[in-house]
């Protein structure tokens, strides 16, 4: 009597080999670019990104993975870069735009230096930006408020000036904002800090460490002028000094006048005859 034996593994290894022989699907031209400009204006002492290369960026992503470091794919895209602590060196291109589908930038704790792109405008699926910890200087650019999924903005601990923009209060999908330790300054936008309805309020850790930035939630600033007490210690001490100095010039004037009169007297007593 003959058995059948079980097709299935036969199957399961020809399938394997044709999914093999299957060639990698070729990258989206602008996640070249995006890649390509983001390794040209990096430096990486550490060589922690060392399988970063022009032919790697030629295809970057496997269905859902990767082969580059800190690199995630989805549907052949790249839609996370996560280079986080690397000791990474050199600024931001502005073609990191070019990388439509990315979702999530984090290049915190690095050592990055220059400005923040305004071009990162393009990259309209954008729901995560942690550009913490960086030196990065310049103006925060109000142009971030066109990614109009953000939910995350933290840019803690760089070297950013000048105002905070106020067209980040309109991003509604923003639960979490961090711009502490910086250098900015001027008024905190209302539209971040007095937040209405169901839309996340932003307390003071996420602006505190900016001298020059004041206004709810942060406490109020201490007076640069005098304080009334002061004032009125200095008004005290201002009318006390007159007394003093008025109190001094009467008796210095009784001391003369009194001196003029024993004089006068000694001259009246020399004119009288001796009788």
């Amino acid at each position: 009597m003959f058995t059948l034996r079980p097709a299935a593994p036969l199957l399961v290894v020809v399938l394997l080999a044709a999914a093999a022989r299957l060639p990698r699907s070729a990258s989206d031209p602008g996640d070249e670019l995006c890649l390509t400009r983001l390794s040209e204006s990096l430096q990486d002492p550490g060589r922690r990104l060392s399988n970063w290369n022009r032919s790697a960026f030629a295809a970057p992503c496997n269905g859902f993975t990767s082969s580059l470091s800190g690199a995630t794919c989805t549907n052949g895209r790249i839609y996370k870069l996560s280079l986080s602590n690397l000791g990474l060196q050199g600024t931001l291109p502005a073609n990191l735009a070019n990388c439509t589908s990315l979702q999530a930038l984090d290049l915190s704790a690095n050592a990055l230096t220059g400005p923040i792109p305004p071009d990162l405008q393009g990259l309209v699926n954008l729901a995560v930006l942690n550009l913490s910890s960086n030196r990065l200087s310049g103006q925060i650019p109000p142009q971030l408020a066109l990614c109009a999924y953000l939910n995350v903005i933290d840019l803690h601990n760089n070297l950013l000036s000048g105002p905070i923009p106020q067209q980040l209060g309109l991003l509604v999908r923003l639960s979490s904002f961090d711009v502490s330790n910086n250098r900015l300054e001027g008024q905190i936008p209302g539209s971040l800090a007095n937040r209405t309805g169901n839309l996340p309020r932003f307390n003071a850790s996420s602006f505190e460490g900016n001298k020059g930035l004041f206004g709810y939630p942060l406490a109020p600033m201490k007076s640069k002028g005098l304080s009334v007490l002061a004032i009125v210690g200095i008004g005290l001490g201002s009318g006390l000094a007159s007394l003093v100095l008025s109190f001094t010039g009467v008796c210095i004037w009784l001391r003369v006048t009194e001196r003029k009169l024993v004089m006068e007297e000694g001259k009246i007593s020399q004119l009288m005859p001796d009788y």
